[in-house]
């Protein structure tokens, strides 16, 4: 289960896990697109690993549709874009429900479209991986609703399997991953990590990479759908 000459999409690929995934593949000998919001980012990281690449904003249904029109031929998709709107924590009693129904614009509304005008067109065996997060299932006081939207991905991917048989449809669950995000807090980041994974079974942070290989399996095997794969250091088991 090569991924050879296979082509992969890997939306939200310019950093990160996404990255990871991109590398991850190109690696293998797949034929490698990356798509984000930032031409100029996602144009030289898909030089460095000989792939290419290709503008998408998936805040809107539109830009989704007119982006499958013009690209085509992936045999899988692996989707991990995402923002960080509603991660602020506060009283349930402030919540604005118009800027809590915003956390649900990308990472849940942006994937059910790429499923709509991209996933559903993949070919039998092909596959469809998109990204929740462990707040789902480790809720944090004040957070409601980023548990609630992270929920919502895994339950979209149970839905999508069924519907897009014999595409094959899966979700994976990063925990605490090192990624570029960390970089706003310069030094004081190696501490937080720290600290913030000593709960964990495995006390460290995850690296890019070992996120991105849960996705990979994704597209190698073609034996798992519906699936929620946790790559999380253990976290869901600790005290």
């Amino acid at each position: 289960m090569s991924l050879k000459n296979k082509h992969v999409l890997v939306i939200g690929g310019g950093s990160g896990i996404g990255f990871g995934i991109a590398k991850g593949a190109a690696d293998e000998g797949a034929k490698v697109m990356i798509a984000s919001r930032s031409a100029e980012k996602i144009a030289e990281k898909a030089k460095s690993i000989g792939g290419t690449s290709a503008v998408l904003d998936v805040s809107e249904e539109a830009n989704i549709a007119t982006f499958f029109k013009e690209h085509t031929g992936f045999d899988h998709i692996a989707f991990t874009a995402g923002d960080t709107d509603g991660l602020s924590s506060g009283l349930l009693s402030d919540l604005d429900l118009k800027q809590a129904a915003q956390r649900f614009n990308t990472r849940f509304w942006g994937a059910v479209a790429v499923a709509k005008h991209g996933a559903m067109h993949l070919p039998p065996g092909g596959s469809f991986t998109f990204t929740n997060g462990m707040l789902a299932h480790r809720p944090l006081k004040g957070m409601p609703i980023v548990s609630a939207s992270a929920m919502a991905a895994e339950g979209l991917a149970l839905g999508l399997a069924v519907d897009l048989a014999p595409v094959r449809v899966n979700c994976v669950c990063p925990g605490l991953i090192e990624t570029e995000l960390f970089a706003r807090y310069g030094e004081a980041r190696h501490q937080m990590l720290k600290a913030m994974s000593q709960k964990q079974l495995i006390p460290r942070p995850g690296m890019p990479e070992e996120a991105a290989e849960a996705y990979l399996t994704c597209m190698r095997n073609t034996f798992m759908t519906g699936q929620i794969l946790k790559v999380e250091g253990g976290i869901a088991l600790a005290n």
